[in-house]
């Protein structure tokens, strides 16, 4: 992922006219990767899900795991309560440790401040043979506003 977040920083300044040169395999690296991204390979698999879904997952007790990749300053406001919860920055996703703590034979549900890094989060654990993650739409800030008192009363 760094190494992607570099390659496109070096991208934009080649943009803007500051002479650095390409790395022609990597770029090769990122669009076959990204080639499954495409309208019918989503439409297939959704990698994104909306607070609702996980919620009524939840409530119907499907084995939901949600691994909050927030930094612990994030976390450290709000929280997650659900027992099933599993912290591990996003600095630190990659590391083989941590990697080992995510199950694979169950649902795992990305959570971060806004959905942006869940979804960057949730692609390469794709590559990296995950099948069962989702990111959550609208990250920790749309959970929270899913469950406002007003959506609990039933007047949403």
């Amino acid at each position: 992922m760094k190494r992607m977040l570099i390659g496109l920083f070096v991208s934009g300044l080649l943009v803007s006219g500051v002479g650095y040169s390409l790395d022609w395999q990597e770029a090769k690296e990122y669009e076959q990767f990204f080639s499954h991204f495409n309208q019918e390979n989503l439409a297939k698999s959704p990698c994104r899900i909306k607070p609702d879904k996980l919620i009524n997952w939840i409530k119907k007790g499907e084995d939901v795991v949600l691994l909050d990749i927030r930094t612990p300053g994030e976390a450290s406001i709000v929280g997650l309560t659900y027992d099933n919860s599993i912290h591990i920055p996003l600095d630190k996703l990659f590391k083989k440790e941590n990697l080992e703590r995510i199950p694979k034979d169950k649902k795992v549900v990305v959570i971060c401040r806004s959905g942006t890094r869940a979804i960057v989060a949730v692609a390469f654990l794709q590559k990296l043979g995950f099948k069962n993650v989702y990111a959550l739409k609208g990250g920790i800030k749309g959970l929270a506003s899913y469950l406002s008192p007003k959506t609990t009363l039933g007047l949403k």
